[in-house]
């Protein structure tokens, strides 16, 4: 029987990477959600990355995966724990993102009747297709296309394969947020977020101390945000002192994901480098000037109509991922002036550039 003439009413979708990587789930979990509304879609993923989906209206329920253990008995007694409890839902598909081997044998054992997953290379293919009903070569640049184009067997029209990024938060994150930051409710900012996982994703201190000073310049307010981890607050700090016209540390490592996503929402403009803060200003809708070094930005860049996407391989040669040196900042090409002019550009297209009262009221709650 056809995949594309069937109706699907428990759905599970299972990626387990970082805070970015969920966001881009999903224009997917959207996508198939329009196409079997009655479908409650449960979503599997690390324990730690749940806040970020928390509040998806088109999720029926988050399934968390503890990213690391203190023992082996205990990691073998959760794993089972959660087999039983996916087992009971009876799923009758399952859309499996991940690459990893306990997560196929996992899936394997629901004994779904349909299971769609990327080909995963390697000596193992045979025993990898062995788990699923059905195994796909991803196809597209972009991760999202790529995710998108497990749908084929269920036949999902092209245009329905172009939907947005989805980020979802509740009144009470803005209202703790700016209840932090009562200023920031007079007047346009810009959020910078210069932290990243790998400091090879990272752009020097000074130069994003002179972007900012240019924006003070330029009348506009500037937010400094990072995680609480002490090597981000010593780089915002730095960022801070290299300054000439201080910007709004106020928020810097006290956010949640959610916190983060109203103060993004409301900013005239975000600037950082390939983490997970730039997918949720491409979810917002928020004028997003990105940096990129060693990474693959035509796979990763923000998946939104409104970005500027600087790459240091335009500067200088950058070396096969392979090959990197995880030590060595390979944003350091990119120019300060460049970036500049990139918030120009965007700023110059804000349709609401002096008025945050007026954004609200167009964007709203998300």
């Amino acid at each position: 029987m056809s995949l594309k003439t069937l109706t699907y009413n428990r759905i599970l979708i299972v990626k387990l990477r970082f805070h970015g990587d969920m966001l881009l789930t999903t224009p997917l979990i959207s996508t198939l959600k329009a196409r079997y509304p009655g479908a409650a879609i449960d979503v599997l993923l690390y324990e730690d990355t749940i806040p970020i989906l928390s509040k998806h209206p088109d999720i029926h329920r988050l399934y968390g995966l503890k990213r690391k253990t203190a023992g082996s008995m205990e990691k073998i007694s959760g794993f089972l724990t959660l087999r039983n409890q996916l087992k009971r839902n009876r799923y009758d598909l399952i859309v499996n993102l991940a690459d990893q081997w306990p997560i196929a044998l996992l899936i394997k054992s629901l004994n779904c009747p349909y299971s769609l997953s990327i080909q995963r290379g390697g000596a193992r293919q045979s025993l990898w297709r062995a788990c699923f009903t059905h195994c796909l070569e991803p196809k597209g640049q972009h991760i999202v296309e790529q995710n998108f184009s497990l749908l084929a067997p269920l036949g999902v029209p092209e245009e329905d394969r172009t939907r947005p990024l989805s980020l979802h938060y509740g009144q009470e994150d803005a209202q703790r947020v700016f209840a932090l930051a009562p200023e920031l409710q007079e007047t346009p900012y810009v959020v910078i977020q210069p932290t990243a996982r790998q400091y090879f994703k990272c752009w020097d201190n000074d130069k994003f101390a002179q972007v900012i000073d240019h924006l003070k310049q330029q009348g506009l307010e500037v937010v400094l945000t990072c995680g609480p981890g002490a090597e981000d607050l010593a780089t915002v700090n730095d960022i801070h002192a290299l300054c000439a016209h201080k910007p709004n540390m106020s928020l810097a490592g006290k956010t949640h994901f959610l916190e983060l996503a109203a103060l993004i929402d409301k900013a005239v403009l975000y600037i950082g480098v390939d983490s997970a803060p730039m997918h949720m200003a491409a979810a917002l809708e928020t004028p997003t000037v990105c940096l990129f070094g060693a990474t693959d930005h035509r796979q990763w860049y923000p998946w939104s109509n409104n970005h500027i996407v600087i790459w240091a391989g335009d500067y200088q040669p950058i070396p096969e991922r392979h090959h990197l040196d995880r030590t060595f900042k390979y944003l350091s090409y990119i120019p300060v002036q460049d970036v500049i002019q990139a918030t120009k550009t965007l700023l110059s297209q804000s349709e609401n550039l002096t008025s945050t009262e007026d954004k609200r009221e167009i964007r709203g709650v998300r």
